[in-house]
């Protein structure tokens, strides 16, 4: 099976029913995408496919049609996406665990909604669930990487 992960095309050798999440974490060591619930609810797994923000935990791998984008390949250390910078300036991580998927919904977000309201935003990432419970940080730090992707 071919894969397209974070721009490179890699040959793997799995069934099609193994879920995309264990694929990224353990064959390809792509440990930023995080293990929560494994039944799709808290959304800590998020990757894209093909520029939409999937819980990849219940994705079986067979049924990925589209490059897959996870939080290693959204930005680097020295260019960062606009959203890992949001996050950064915002501080909103506390445990952290929660927020790779966090920040590839937001991105996926604003992807498609450029200057999104504050409901959009509670819409769009309804689905991540946070224990720490940063949720004003997110949705200030959104808003941020909006602002900031419209000045370009």
């Amino acid at each position: 099976m071919k894969l397209t992960v974070n721009g490179t095309e890699i040959d793997i050798d799995v069934e099609p029913d193994m879920p995309l999440l264990w694929v990224l974490r353990d064959m390809l060591g792509l440990t930023g995408t995080k293990y929560g619930c494994g039944a799709a609810q808290c959304g800590a797994c998020t990757v894209h496919v093909d520029g939409v923000a999937m819980q990849s935990c219940q994705l079986p791998v067979g049924d990925v049609a589209g490059p897959i984008t996870t939080i290693e390949g959204l930005g680097t250390p020295d260019a960062p996406h606009p959203v890992q910078a949001a996050w950064i300036e915002h501080q909103v991580a506390q445990c952290g665990y929660c927020q790779s998927g966090q920040i590839m919904t937001a991105a996926a977000l604003l992807a498609e909604t450029p200057a999104p309201t504050d409901d959009q935003i509670k819409d769009a990432l309804w689905g991540n669930l946070c224990r720490c419970g940063t949720y004003p940080r997110i949705q200030a730090a959104v808003k941020t990487a909006a602002q900031k992707m419209q000045e370009g």
